[in-house]
């Protein structure tokens, strides 16, 4: 469904709640890099200052492990855990990465991406031997004329619980574009397909900030308003499909007819629905539609009572904490494979007076 109508006055109202929105404890940003990847992508980027521990530490030469005596296996490698929001601080990492493999019809795709992590504590590094592929990626979509940075909080909580969060900013919708252009929305995917691709890469390399940090068996895809209808048409549309994706979180989405395609196939992953019911942007009923449709596989329903279309997701208010840390559970549950998160879920999105969370095709009361 189209919210043009409505952009105008969301776009203001949403920069008078930027302006004073509460923001997790930000690490310190130092001095900027960049490396330039294969395929002509260009990295900028702007990374955490301070003593940046080995991610992957080897025994110095001429140590006890490398000076004839008798060989030992190796210890195994260290994991670090996931799921609990304020575990780690947080540091950012601006990444410019643009697709040139679609230019013969739309021009580079030139996507902004902010990537937040979770850093490792320094006891963490001298512990021993990291394992590669420490923590879940999590890639976000905006919505229509917003900007990741409207999602801090939210965005933030993920990373602090221990995700990799990367937030893209659409060529022809982001809250900076004067001439906006939502039909444009059909290109989203493949724009979020390239940067999960590219955040691979990254993590793949042997330096960097990333160097490691991406689990490639564990990804979410999450996004809200039409950046909800993207993430939705990746996980559950025929016309769009990525099967790297194991879990996604739709907040306030819809399906998007000119998209084409099938909803819903066997074998779609995990979906967490979030709506507030008194959206008039993207009415609730546009939600439940999918949710009932979703009869493939895990799906959940968190009800968000008196809530509007961005305040849940983008503001401090009452509902933004639940919905913080249902998401995360939900996170925890279906892309890092705790399987104690689910009741944690439940728990978190049964507030009274607040929020309703059902599940299996069940209605919200």
């Amino acid at each position: 469904m189209s919210r043009s109508a409505n952009a105008n006055a969301s776009a203001r109202a949403r920069r008078r709640r930027v302006s004073s929105a509460r923001w997790w404890p930000r690490a310190a940003l130092g001095a900027a890099a960049a490396a330039t990847l294969a395929g002509g992508v260009f990295v900028a980027a702007r990374a955490a200052t301070g003593t940046t521990p080995s991610h992957f530490a080897r025994p110095a030469a001429g140590s006890a492990a490398t000076a004839g005596t008798p060989s030992r296996q190796p210890a195994p490698a260290v994991r670090l855990p996931v799921g609990t929001i304020g575990r780690y601080a947080v540091a950012d990492l601006q990444l410019t990465l643009i697709d040139r493999s679609r230019a013969t019809v739309l021009g580079a795709r030139i996507l902004p991406t902010l990537v937040r992590y979770p850093v490792i504590p320094a006891s963490a590094s001298t512990a021993g031997r990291l394992a590669r592929g420490l923590f879940p990626l999590v890639v976000f979509a905006p919505g229509y004329l917003q900007c990741e940075g409207s999602y801090s909080s939210l965005l933030r909580a993920w990373a602090s619980a221990g995700y990799v969060v990367a937030a893209v900013e659409f060529p022809r919708t982001n809250c900076h574009v004067s001439s906006p252009d939502e039909a444009d929305l059909v290109n989203q995917p493949a724009d979020m397909a390239y940067v999960l691709s590219q955040l691979l890469a990254i993590s793949g390399q042997k330096r960097g900030a990333l160097s490691g940090l991406v689990d490639p068996a564990d990804i979410a895809v999450a996004g809200h308003s039409d950046g909800g209808d993207t993430v939705a048409a990746i996980a559950a549309n025929t016309c769009c499909l990525d099967h790297k994706v194991a879990a996604t979180v739709v907040l306030a989405g819809a399906e998007w007819p000119p998209l084409g395609g099938s909803y819903f196939p066997k074998g779609t992953p995990p979906i967490l629905f979030v709506q507030g019911d008194a959206d008039n942007i993207n009415l609730p009923q546009d939600s439940l539609t999918m949710y009932q449709a979703d009869t493939t596989g895990p799906r959940f329903y968190l009800d968000l009572y008196g809530a509007g279309h961005l305040s849940p997701y983008e503001g401090d208010g009452p509902p933004e904490p639940i919905v913080a840390q249902v998401t995360t559970d939900f996170l925890d549950r279906y892309v890092a494979s705790q399987h104690w998160a689910g009741a944690a879920m439940r728990r978190a999105g049964d507030v009274a007076g607040l929020a309703d969370l059902v599940s299996g095709g069940h209605l919200p009361s």
